[in-house]
């Protein structure tokens, strides 16, 4: 092969590749289907169930013509070859070019017939209906899907490739090609694998990623795993209905976070209590405003004229979770081993202190 065709071979799959995977790098420059087709495909937030009607379909066909862009842009770097006219073409080219036509003739094939009767035929429309009570249609599930995808509460995480999103109702899936869905009431939840990673590509900190299978009661609607990041357990816990159950072999790590924060309310409880005034009332945190002030830093590691930590003459006004995190967040993500050591400013006056100086209102 001639350096231009190697070149081009080369360059277009990793073009291919990253098309289809999309990278952080492709979505940053808006090369994705969705992207690139945002003007037909609408908004996700408005008309959830829509929106992936559309787009499932139309990374279908453009991943279908990469084989055929590949064939023509070898038109032109292979051009003594005469691809251009495949009559002249060597017999192997030919046989490619059958491939590349015949696979978004089917992919065309199989879009029509999803979207005939309005979507009715796609497997999304086809798994919502399954849901839909006799007096109504999948149109109906599809509208309440809408309606708890734009709630800010819901819980989404995930890439782009694999979203895993779940609603006060439903339990769902997105991928590349497919819209895995299921109603909470229905299914049983299990842990089935976990997987331990020494470093994170975003934190550079040990990462625990679970997987865990979704398999509804009914027989009709297809089974499907998500995976997570184990930091994300807790918030995925509160958002379901039914309970998670664990396989006898997997064991859910806490996160560092979590951890420190055990350690952390450990500590402060052998600290020297602060008794509160009769004549003060203690107010609601003003870092969650859930609960009750709890915490008042008071200088108790050395005297007060002594060391690097200073007097804090602020009211309690923290509680014990909301300063346990208020400490973590500034500390160096790659030195966990220095946590407990360091020393970090009020929250409030920037004093600073240590974790002897956290004293439990009493």
């Amino acid at each position: 092969m001639d350096s231009p065709e190697v070149t081009f071979t080369l360059a277009y799959l990793v073009f291919a590749v990253c098309f289809v995977f999309t990278p952080t790098e492709f979505h940053s420059a808006g090369l994705t289907v969705q992207n690139l087709l945002s003007g037909w495909l609408g908004s996700e937030d408005a008309a959830f169930v829509p929106y992936h009607l559309r787009r499932t379909a139309a990374t279908l066909l453009c991943h279908s013509l990469l084989p055929l862009g590949y064939y023509v842009g070898m038109c032109f770097a292979a051009s003594e070859k005469r691809l251009y006219f495949p009559s002249q073409a060597p017999e192997t080219w030919r046989v490619f070019l059958l491939l590349a036509v015949l696979l978004p003739t089917i992919a065309c094939t199989l879009i029509y017939y999803w979207s005939r009767d309005q979507w009715a035929h796609h497997p999304l429309a086809r798994t919502l209906a399954l849901y839909a009570l006799p007096q109504s249609g999948w149109r109906a599930v599809a509208s309440s899907v809408n309606t708890e995808f734009r709630r800010i509460d819901k819980f989404a995480t995930g890439a782009p490739g694999a979203r895993v999103i779940v609603t006060d109702t439903w339990v769902m899936k997105v991928t590349t090609y497919c819209v895995h869905v299921a109603q909470q009431q229905d299914v049983h939840l299990t842990v089935t694998e976990s997987q331990q990673h020494d470093l994170s590509p975003d934190s550079n900190l040990p990462v625990q990623l679970l997987t865990i299978r979704v398999a509804s009661t009914s027989p009709a609607v297809q089974a499907f795993d998500i995976r997570l990041n184990s930091t994300e357990y807790g918030e995925l816990c509160e958002k379901l209905r039914a309970p998670i159950r664990s396989a006898a072999n997997v064991v859910i790590h806490q996160s560092l976070g979590d951890l420190f924060l055990e350690t952390f309310a450990s500590l402060v409880e052998v600290n020297p209590a602060y008794s509160v005034p009769s004549s003060q009332d203690l107010e609601a945190c003003i870092g969650c405003m859930q609960t009750r002030a709890s915490v008042k830093l008071v200088k108790t590691c050395q005297e007060a004229a002594e060391g690097e930590c200073q007097q804090c003459y602020c009211r309690p006004m923290w509680c014990l979770t909301c300063m346990g995190k208020w400490f973590a967040s500034r500390q160096d993500p790659q030195r966990p081993d220095t946590w407990l050591a360091s020393r970090v400013p009020c929250p409030t006056c920037r004093a600073r202190f240590c974790i002897l100086d956290v004293c439990a209102v009493r």
